[in-house]
């Protein structure tokens, strides 16, 4: 009896294990259906609301899942693997009881990759789904455009050899570097038609054919702006022209030096009318005058030599005197000048001293001594031309009278007024006319105290040469000019 008790009880407990094993086998996950084709993701898809990655999946029976259950969004290698899955997003516990379910995720920020699959796991109990199809996924930590080669546009390789491009780290400006994301990969690309040539795909590029390069990201089929600047890059030749100005040529010294740049190499020196300039020894160099400049260029192996004759942009000019010029006391020696500068103004100097209300195109010269005229064009590329020129008189006998031509009314006491010989001032009964430029009479005595100007004389608005006519009791008549300087 004991026996058949045994026998019975072992019969029931097989069926009932066989009958939950196989209720186990039923419980299962579909694959997951995803909301996308392709991620190309950056920091504003990624903090989306709602989430824009989801992956829907159904799971059956319902019932089979323990309150503590969490779905586990998985993410394989960019191969597809799930040996070392990455968990994307975790439900939280009993909260996911309803089939079909939707879960939303992010991506990590060193996603990058063409064969990327989802998988959906639970853990109560522990039920993983089939794969999801496989797709495309990027994040793009860095999208924006960036250097290489310092931005210079051209490099040169010698016959034989090779050029190396990189990009630039940090780069110039608010260049952001690709660089400073040690996850991200390249392609290097040569310009052809009709499509670019893959050249490879690392952090710099040696290049031995002639042609324009550049570089970009590697999103995979993901749009992105996250590429280079173009370099076109030649086989250097026995000499090379490629000196550029950046303000043109000529260009305008008064608004700043212009930047001189040669093709990228290994070594330089520039020169200035073949002096060697001491210290110019990058690609570029700032010219603030004109002058033949030339760089000889070393491109490891092989050295060649660039020039450019630099010139200022200028006006013309021309006075109707130079050098010494004579003329007899008394005498006008009128200057002309004429220029072609646009808005000109004028500068009158006699010995280094400026001439107050001379700063017309033309001057009236009466005093000897060294002239200085500064002609100025005050509109667009400011520039200015200088003429010198000297006026002296002829050598006299020195006895002879002396009337002086240049006093200082300045208030110092030195040649404040105008001083003339004993035998025309006063007691001598000599008539003394002093008119101004425009020939009217200021001034008239028969007993002159040597005090003129009586008054301080403004200088504002007028022309500081005025005449005069001494007759005195023989009728041998003096005429001259007065210049008055400050």
């Amino acid at each position: 009896m004991v026996t058949i008790v045994k026998k019975c009880f072992f019969c029931f407990f097989f069926f009932a294990l066989s009958l939950a094993t196989d209720t186990y086998a039923q419980i299962t996950i579909g694959k997951p259906t995803l909301s996308f084709s392709q991620i190309c993701a950056d920091a504003a898809y990624n903090t989306q609301v709602p989430i824009l990655s989801t992956a829907t999946f159904a799971f059956s029976p319902q019932s089979a899942f323990d309150s503590t259950n969490q779905f586990i969004v998985e993410l394989s290698d960019p191969s597809g693997d799930f040996a070392n899955a990455t968990v994307l997003v975790s439900s939280n516990a009993g909260a996911v009881t309803s089939s079909p379910a939707t879960l939303g995720f992010r991506i990590p920020t060193n996603t990058a990759g063409e064969a990327y699959k989802i998988r959906i796991r639970s853990t109560s109990p522990a039920v993983t789904s089939t794969s999801s199809v496989s797709f495309s996924a990027y994040y793009q930590i860095q999208n924006t455009p960036f250097s290489i080669n310092n931005f210079i546009s051209t490099a040169t390789y010698c016959a034989g050899g090779n050029y190396v491009l990189k990009i630039d780290n940090p780069g110039t400006g608010t260049n952001d570097s690709p660089l400073k994301y040690p996850s991200l990969t390249y392609k290097w690309y040569k310009e052809s038609t009709p499509s670019p040539i893959l050249m490879g795909s690392t952090t710099s590029l040696t290049v031995n054919q002639p042609g324009t390069y550049f570089v970009e990201t590697n999103y995979g089929s993901c749009t992105s702006y996250s590429y280079s600047n173009r370099v076109t890059v030649s086989e250097a030749t026995a000499q090379v022209s490629a000196i550029t100005s950046s303000k043109g040529n000529p260009f305008c010294a008064s608004e700043g030096p212009t930047t001189l740049t040669t093709q990228t190499a290994n070594s330089y020196q520039w020169y200035l009318n073949d002096v060697a300039i001491a210290g110019a020894t990058a690609s570029t160099y700032d010219a603030n005058k004109a002058g033949l400049y030339s760089v000889k260029v070393d491109f490891g192996g092989c050295v060649t030599n660039s020039t450019i004759n630099l010139q200022e942009i200028q006006f013309a000019s021309s006075i109707n005197v130079t050098g010494t010029n004579t003329i007899n006391e008394g005498e006008v020696k009128t200057i002309v000048t004429t220029t072609t500068a646009v808005d000109p103004t004028y500068q009158w100097y006699l010995n280094n001293v400026l001439i107050v209300g001379a700063n017309g195109a033309t001057f009236d010269a009466t005093a000897k001594g060294d002239y200085k005229v500064i002609i100025t064009q005050s509109s667009g590329c400011v520039a200015t031309k200088e003429f010198l020129f000297t006026i002296k008189y002829p050598i006299v006998d020195t006895n002879a009278v002396n009337i002086p031509n240049l006093i200082s009314p300045n208030g110092d006491g030195i040649n404040d007024t105008w001083v003339i010989p004993q035998e025309y001032s006063s007691g001598s009964d000599t008539e003394v006319i002093l008119m101004s430029s425009s020939g009217e009479q200021i001034f008239k005595t028969n007993n002159y105290q040597n005090n003129w100007p009586e008054t301080i004389i403004d200088f504002k608005n007028i022309n500081p040469v005025f005449y005069y006519i001494i007759i005195p009791q023989d009728k041998k008549i003096k005429k001259g000019s007065i210049t008055l300087i400050k």
